[in-house]
């Protein structure tokens, strides 16, 4: 039996709207008001949304119950594959004793954990970003940041808002690819066009971060090597996401940022060392914070061997990020598994669609061409250059297998629950109320990517979910199809931050166990705040700055 989506159940936008925010109300409340375990409030977030599916929306409870189930194995893989595999890694480099040289190093560089934050929250960040995307960035980060002393509240917090401006060509530029697959953009346009809208953003956000962690006046006495930072890689963003297209955008200009701060650092240093590893002001996790610790001076053999680990880690995620690569793998194993009873028997329909067309559900067991079986390899090959023995290597595994099993049954129920509302509708329920805004939709058009990445997770199920909706919305105000597909996927960036399984897996990286409604109390006001400054952006670019709608040739 075919079954077809309704929008508006109750013939009133507002009730309608009401009913399907109930399970992200749910979930985020119980996170960040109640204090309950992220578990829990996955939980009592997936009973919502099946309730609100079910009697609400009219869908046939057993429809309801396949999409979680499909939810939650994309929930273990890819998301909790790699969360496992990254933790793994540290773990045995943390065993080993090279996770502490490699911290000693990166102090040499600079003991200023603010110059710190930029090198390794938003440049490395951004690099494993671009080569990987689903929370590797945050995975990785957020777990050196630990093991540097930051406070578990710094390090998962500001891995998050670190983790925005290169969330859009994350990946290789999957978001973006998929959005014009999908939704027929011109890939270049739509490319150029979110080329034309982040790099302001990129620039924007290094400022941002250390405003968060130091404070203004502790922002503005580095200010020269954000600067340095931000313009580093904004401009590369920009040329080669208007000139080449989206693959290679965060990794050419990750690399750039990269090598410009450290050149930088060469002819000028902070006039004071800020060596503080806990946020200014409220920090709710300062006494968790390591104190600074004297510098040591390793041998060129020791640092050598401590970065290798990670070197190996960059080669694994640059090369399985790879489109030939996961074609390669795939074509070995990679079966699909359509949902019986859900694949093709549930109808999308206009105004979400221009014609009425079946949903597929199918679940792809790609578990070697997956980015986190990249990453266990370079763990394990890690491992034997670190001599470790294989015996130990299992039991770390298993080890780091027991210490993660709630943060991999929270992404799991996190999942289902994401999956659980595009399958119901009620996702574009919520996207289509901000479609009813008409002059104002540059600025709400823009705030629907921000909802549609914070409820699934993922800037590129965003682009699938209301890019098409984006597509015709625009059509129907006059407005540039591209210049709004381009905002689903900018203002989706800043929703990055909020979303359930980003903040497991940063809680997770720094072991800050069940304190996830901590963490979104945090990053919530910097989400919204630079969410809402895109949408002003666009808007701009829609009703003042006409010139930046040029198509690049």
């Amino acid at each position: 039996m075919v079954w077809q989506q309704v929008y508006d159940p109750f013939g009133n936008m507002i009730i309608s709207t009401a009913l399907a925010a109930i399970p992200v109300v749910v979930m985020l409340g119980a996170l960040g008001f109640f204090h309950i375990k992220a578990h829990i409030a996955a939980g009592m977030g997936l009973v919502a949304a099946f309730i609100v599916a079910v009697f609400a929306y009219g869908m046939p409870a057993e429809m309801a119950g396949r999409a979680a189930v499909l939810g939650g194995f994309t929930g273990l893989l890819p998301i909790g594959w790699i969360v496992l595999n990254i933790i793994f890694l540290h773990q045995l480099t943390e065993q080993n004793g090279s996770f502490k040289v490699l911290q000693d190093s990166l102090s040499g560089i600079t003991e200023d954990r603010r110059i710190q934050l930029l090198l390794i929250a938003f440049c490395f960040g951004a690099f494993f970003e671009g080569a990987a995307g689903f929370g590797t960035p945050v995975a990785v980060t957020a777990a050196i940041l630990i093991g540097l002393g930051f406070s578990p509240l710094a390090a998962s917090g500001l891995s998050l808002i670190a983790n925005t401006a290169p969330v859009a060509f994350g990946a290789l530029g999957t978001p973006v690819i998929t959005l014009a697959q999908v939704h027929g953009y011109d890939l270049q346009e739509v490319t150029a066009m979110i080329g034309r809208q982040l790099p302001f953003f990129s620039l924007l956000v290094p400022f941002w971060l250390i405003w968060a962690f130091a404070g203004r006046k502790g922002m503005w006495e580095i200010w020269p090597a954000i600067l340095v930072t931000g313009l580093s890689f904004a401009i590369p963003q920009f040329l080669v996401s208007n000139y080449m297209g989206p693959e290679l955008v965060d990794i050419i200009a990750a690399i750039v940022s990269m090598l410009s701060l450290v050149a930088f650092l060469r002819v000028w240093q902070p006039k004071k060392v800020w060596t503080s590893p806990a946020m200014r002001g409220k920090d709710v996790s300062a006494s968790e914070a390591k104190p600074p610790q004297p510098i040591v001076r390793h041998s060129k053999e020791a640092l050598i061997a401590a970065w290798t680990p990670w070197a190996i880690l960059s080669v694994f995620v640059f090369v399985w990020g790879l489109p030939p690569v996961k074609a390669w793998l795939n074509g070995l194993f990679a079966p699909k598994f359509p949902i019986e009873g859900l694949h093709n028997l549930i109808m999308k329909v206009p105004p979400v669609v221009p014609t009425p067309h079946p949903e597929a559900a199918v679940y792809t067991l790609n578990l070697l061409s997956a980015t986190g079986t990249g990453i266990l390899l370079a763990a394990v090959i890690s491992a034997l250059v670190m001599k470790y023995n294989p015996v130990a290597i299992v039991r770390t595994f298993f080890k780091t297998l027991w210490l993660v099993k709630f943060s991999l049954l929270t992404i799991v129920l996190m999942l289902a629950l994401g999956t659980l509302t595009r399958f119901s509708g009620t996702d574009t329920t919520l996207g289509l109320a901000f479609a009813n805004t008409g002059m104002l939709y540059p600025f709400f058009g823009t705030l629907m990517g921000w909802i549609g990445v914070a409820l699934t997770g993922s800037d590129t199920a965003s682009n699938v979910l209301f890019g098409g909706m984006q597509k015709v919305a625009a059509e129907q105000l006059g407005l540039s199809p591209n210049l709004m597909g381009a905002a689903n996927s900018s203002g989706g960036v800043m929703g990055k931050m909020i979303d359930a399984q980003s903040i497991v897996v940063a809680s997770t990286a720094t072991r800050w166990f069940n304190k996830e409604g901590e963490i979104l109390r945090y990053v919530f006001f910097h989400s919204i705040a630079l969410a809402c400054l895109v949408g002003l952006y666009v808007t701009m670019q829609a009703y003042v700055w006409p010139f930046t709608l040029m198509v690049v040739h």
